[in-house]
């Protein structure tokens, strides 16, 4: 679309019809404006799948693995395709732009949204980001990087600022989205909650230099939903578009404000000329708006809804969902210690122990905004089954009780309605009379529907209790709410909004519970209400918990499963409590008696895989007695079939830690989510993950880039191809690695390129990583890698210059398979250019 073009339809457009389009329609939408054809563009949530725009338990989703999981892969390939089926998903939903990828990095191993993050490293991150968004733009949809910048921690998010210096901001934590925008050509970017050196981004000249002014980026800068608190401010910023609306602080004030003269018309029209731009990009010019739901008003009482048990598949994918999130599991999945235990061979198992609540209900996705409902789920437990067969005796015993209590739903609840498994979803006038009814899976209800009128939700089930004794109940939400077990009150008072945190509010409110004692087989009626109060939120959550068994009897239970089977499996990981949007962690330490329970079955049985379920990292104080212990992340919808696939050994476990993890969290050297008077300080400069490890002289649990697969490799040797190229706009030369696959099995090995300048006139990590190379080759073969190292992993930013340099002279190219396995290394020398400046002074905005 030429500038011609949108100047001929920004003169179609009065003052007040260019600020309507500045703030979205809806929750999930833009304005659309007939006057220049112009369609409203539907975003959604998010990294790990695509929602659409409702938070519907029968809208589901391809659930990929999470965003630390696709980081493990260090697979640009493999992260282009999920992009791609990111695509496939948004269009067959009617979605424009995907709110993704996350481009924050790993600072703290506490920071509560690490799973939704790809890694500890600005390069593996900036690589892996550019990759999905080539995947998800290359069908037609706008991708977003986001959180334009340093939002790397949850703690306080809507008010922190973060401080740091502008190397570090350049050189860490703005390098990912400088790729996603020069590498990637992202078309949208979204920024924080947070402040920036005491300017909330919203208002921060960031959104201008460097972004737009230095990168070029052309595309939309929208803000994190809410995070627009100001008119003038946040209009004189570079930022373009204010979600969620209709309210909104760009309305009448800023009308007004253009009038008066104190925001130009000017920097309107290049917020609208954008919007434009995006428009056509995706399809959304002169495209007919979707027909408007009409909401009747009065009684409306429904068996079904109008919503479809699941969108319609898009002919055409880029790849069929299940097969590529099936690889992409085991690609992900990262073997960190193996004494000759894995893999498992089935044809020498007659029994196999499973052990551990997750086995059977593992945790697919990290919580927050960017969940979905996924289509199904495999379960690791029945993918065992099925994968062994009739021949081999599986045994599983859950252990001792863990986490939240689930929501009610499942076998034993039925809708008291129509009978049917799950929960009636009712929606109730001041009077207590029904305006809505319909049949839903469970008690968790984010987005119940609210017809003219509403003022109740309420959530009832009849429960058939399979085990007897004291059950706990709870209702979360906002405001006045109630939960009855056959009458008897368990909750009842008024519970006011203690946050303005949206994950809170909208998706994950608190919960109130009540106990009370229930007869094995005898049903009762469960209802649970929460009124509806403007600023609330309408999420409503019912949960229903057995009571806990005996502890010593579960582990024994354990311990006898593992002792009379062939070999064990032990499911760990974190819960809903521990990993979510929302709030940072406060411990590294598995929940509830999980470390026990490994450590029990791994005496009982020498032949123990030890499955960690987690997004980010967790202490594992019985890692060194343990015969196997293998980190599945948090991998989606195809958890099971993947993960037995690498437990029996059709696939290899292909992943790579993408951050480095510590034995214990006090020897994590940076480790602080939490700020003081507002204010969280960046103290440690550019040295976080294996940089901080390497700077104090300190050796962590598993190193970043660790990984072992089931062959082994010998280095054999390393050499510099080139010198520097200043011709070639990306690489400034090839690192050629010769290795051996020195197993008994075909393998794949990503070899790892670090850089070292001892003796530099600047500050600098005492090693960085500057580029990989994957490889796969057979037993007894040799292969290359050919690991480019592109200029930015020479340069350093110049404040006083205002722009990059590169320092000439001798630097260390040091080659392995991870930050603390370098065995081979050479050097490469970096001339002056012929005018005798340092290389790069000529590009000082690259």
């Amino acid at each position: 679309m030429t500038q011609e073009e949108i100047a001929r339809l920004l003169d179609k457009l009065d003052p007040r019809q260019k600020v309507r389009l500045l703030t979205g329609a809806t929750t999930w939408r833009t304005a659309d404006e007939p006057a220049v054809g112009l369609a409203g563009m539907t975003m959604s949530d998010g990294p790990a799948g695509v929602r659409g725009e409702s938070w519907d338990e029968r809208n589901t989703s391809a659930l990929l693995p999470s965003a630390s999981a696709v980081g493990a892969m260090w697979d640009e390939d493999l992260a282009e395709r999920l992009g791609g089926l990111l695509a496939a998903e948004a269009k067959a939903k009617g979605v424009d732009v995907v709110l993704a990828p996350t481009l924050n990095l790993h600072r703290s191993p506490l920071g509560g949204r690490h799973f939704e993050c790809y890694s500890e490293d600005p390069e593996l991150t900036a690589r892996t980001g550019a990759a999905l968004i080539r995947g998800i733009q290359a069908h037609g949809v706008a991708a977003t990087a986001k959180h334009y910048v340093a939002n790397d921690s949850e703690t306080d998010r809507l008010t922190v600022s973060v401080d740091l210096d502008e190397r570090t901001l350049r050189e860490v934590y703005l390098l990912p989205f400088e790729a996603a925008v020069r590498a990637a050509g992202v078309r949208v970017v979204m920024c924080g909650y947070n402040a920036v050196n005491g300017t909330t981004l919203a208002e921060s000249p960031l959104l201008a230099r460097p972004l737009k002014e230095e990168w070029g980026f052309d595309g939309v800068l929208v803000s994190d939903w809410g995070a627009v608190r100001s008119t003038v401010p946040a209009a004189l910023a570079a930022l373009d578009l204010a979600m969620p609306g209709p309210e909104s602080p760009w309305a009448d004030d800023l009308v007004r404000a253009i009038e008066d003269g104190r925001v130009p018309m000017a920097a309107i029209d290049d917020k609208v000329a954008r919007l434009l731009r995006l428009a056509d990009r995706v399809g959304a010019l002169h495209r007919a708006a979707p027909a408007t739901t009409t909401r009747l008003p009065g009684r409306v009482t429904t068996r079904t809804d109008a919503i479809p048990a699941e969108y319609p598949k898009t002919t055409g994918d880029p790849e069929a969902p299940d097969p590529l999130l099936r690889r992409a599991v085991a690609a992900g999945c990262v073997l960190l210690d193996n004494r000759g235990v894995l893999p498992l061979d089935p044809a020498s198992l007659t029994s196999l122990a499973v052990i551990g609540a997750q086995a059977a209900d593992p945790r697919v996705q990290g919580g927050g905004s960017a969940g979905v409902h996924p289509r199904h789920v495999s379960m690791p437990l029945d993918a065992l089954r099925a994968a062994l067969g009739p021949t081999v005796r599986l045994a599983h015993a859950p252990g001792p009780a863990l986490g939240a209590p689930p929501f009610l739903g499942g076998p034993g609840c039925q809708d008291p309605r129509d009978g049917r498994t799950g929960a009636l979803l009712r929606v109730l006038d001041a009077d207590g009379a029904e305006l809505y009814a319909g049949h839903r899976e469970s008690g968790r209800q984010i987005e119940p529907p609210l017809p003219p009128g509403a003022h109740t939700v309420e959530i009832s089930a009849r429960l058939l209790p399979g085990v007897g004794g004291v059950w706990t109940f709870g209702v979360g939400g906002f405001g006045r709410m109630s939960l009855t077990v056959d009458g008897t009150p368990l909750v009842d008072g008024v519970f006011p909004r203690e946050t303005d945190d949206p994950a809170v509010v909208h998706v994950n409110p608190p919960s109130r519970y009540g106990e009370i004692a229930l007869t094995e087989g005898r049903s009762v009626t469960v209802v649970a209400r929460r009124e509806l109060a403007d600023g609330t939120g309408r999420a409503t959550l019912v949960t229903a918990a057995p009571p806990r068994p005996d502890r010593a009897a579960a582990l024994a239970e354990a311990v006898d499963a593992a002792r009379s089977a062939d070999a064990a499996v032990v499911f760990v990981g974190t819960t809903q409590d521990s990993e979510s949007e929302g709030h940072d962690r406060t411990t590294l330490a598995l929940p509830g008696d999980q470390d026990e329970l490994v450590r029990a079955v791994i005496a009982a049985q020498p032949r123990t895989v030890v499955v960690v379920n987690s997004g980010g990292p967790v202490e594992m104080p019985w890692r060194r007695e343990a015969p196997a212990v293998l980190l599945a992340w948090f991998p989606g919808q195809e958890a099971g079939a993947g993960l037995a696939d690498v437990l029996l050994g059709a696939a290899e476990p292909g992943g790579r830690l993408p951050t480095t993890w510590p034995a214990v969290l006090a020897d994590a050297p940076v480790r602080a989510t939490r700020p003081v008077d507002g204010v969280l300080r960046y103290a440690e400069g550019p040295h976080i993950g294996h940089r901080a490890w390497l700077r104090e002289h300190r050796a962590p649990a598993y190193w970043f880039g660790h990984g072992l697969g089931y062959t082994t490799w010998e280095y054999e040797s390393a050499s510099v191809d080139s010198v520097v190229d200043t011709a070639d706009e990306e690489t400034a030369f090839t690192v050629s690695v010769r290795l051996r696959n020195t197993g008994g099995r075909p393998g794949r090995e990503v070899v790892q390129v670090y850089l070292a300048r001892p003796g530099s006139a600047v500050e600098r990590p005492v090693r960085w990583l500057a580029g990989y190379a994957p490889v796969e080759t057979g037993p007894g073969e040799t292969v290359t890698a050919a690991v480019r190292v592109p200029h930015r992993a020479l340069h350093h930013w110049s404040p006083q210059g205002n722009g990059w340099l590169t320092e000439p002279g001798t630097y260390e190219v040091h080659a392995g398979s991870s930050a603390g396995r370098l065995p081979l290394a050479t050097t490469v020398d970096i001339p002056c250019a012929s005018d005798g400046d340092p290389v790069g002074e000529r590009f000082p905005n690259r």
